[in-house]
């Protein structure tokens, strides 16, 4: 059996003028309606099968598969931002990268708890990946541009993994809530790349949008791959039961 462990890669990103906007990415009232209706659908006959007490945990089959999934980014990404609001980088930066930094933080907290509630709602105990446990000693967060280039890789990542991942949920719903979500990942994409870049247009650099104007997407074992070569997960886990869509 094949093990996958999370991880992500370290890169860079740029200062932006105007704060006043940025704190409209997300409404918290908003997701947590359009969460709701996640609530409505449980998981497909083809996840029955639980997980083994003393087991590896496995990320399962299907849309639930998916959703635990997408929670294992949500969890990398909400304990990180808690990291950067905790480090001296944040305490000193600009009021400008301080709003920020806050509001992704206030954003993938919210994610990653609206994954947790919906998978409980869909899926028996055992089949809903637990807390992870993280290491980010290899990050900074003293320094602005350990921080802002983690964050840049992981916003980037986050982008890809939901691009490459919607075309696997067999729910409409699911499908739906993850669109609105990724608008979401890639303005914070955007926000960081802006202020740390030195790049106008850095916000939809090349490295990510392609030449026909779309951003990258990524398979879920691409993207596990990707964060596992991080080492910022500690948790084991395994995706062996994931679509492809092969």
């Amino acid at each position: 059996m094949k093990k996958q462990i999370i991880k992500v890669q370290k890169t860079d990103l740029a200062p932006r003028k105007n704060g006043n906007s940025r704190r409209q990415f997300l409404k918290m009232g908003g997701l947590a309606v359009a969460g709701s209706s996640l609530l409505l659908y449980s998981c497909s006959d083809d996840d029955d099968m639980g997980q083994m007490p003393g087991d590896v945990f496995d990320l399962g089959s299907g849309d639930v598969g998916i959703l635990n999934y997408a929670y294992a980014l949500e969890q990398l990404e909400a304990e990180f931002y808690t990291k950067v609001l905790d480090g001296s980088y944040w305490a000193g930066a600009n009021a400008e990268e301080k709003l920020i930094l806050e509001d992704l933080y206030k954003h993938e907290v919210i994610h990653r708890e609206f994954f947790k509630a919906a998978l409980n709602a869909a899926a028996p105990a055992n089949q809903v990946l637990p807390s992870l446990e993280f290491d980010f000693s290899g990050v900074d967060f003293s320094n602005r541009a350990s921080v802002l280039g983690t964050a840049r890789v992981l916003e980037d990542t986050g982008v890809a993994a939901y691009n490459g991942a919607g075309r696997l949920l067999q729910t409409p719903e699911y499908l739906v809530l993850a669109g609105k979500i990724v608008s979401v990942e890639a303005r914070h994409a955007a926000a960081i790349r802006s202020i740390f870049l030195d790049d106008d247009t850095a916000f939809a650099g090349d490295d990510v949008i392609d030449a026909n104007g779309l951003d990258l997407a990524q398979s879920p074992q691409e993207i596990l791959q990707a964060v596992g070569a991080t080492g910022f997960v500690k948790t084991e886990f395994t995706a062996n039961n994931l679509p492809t869509g092969a």
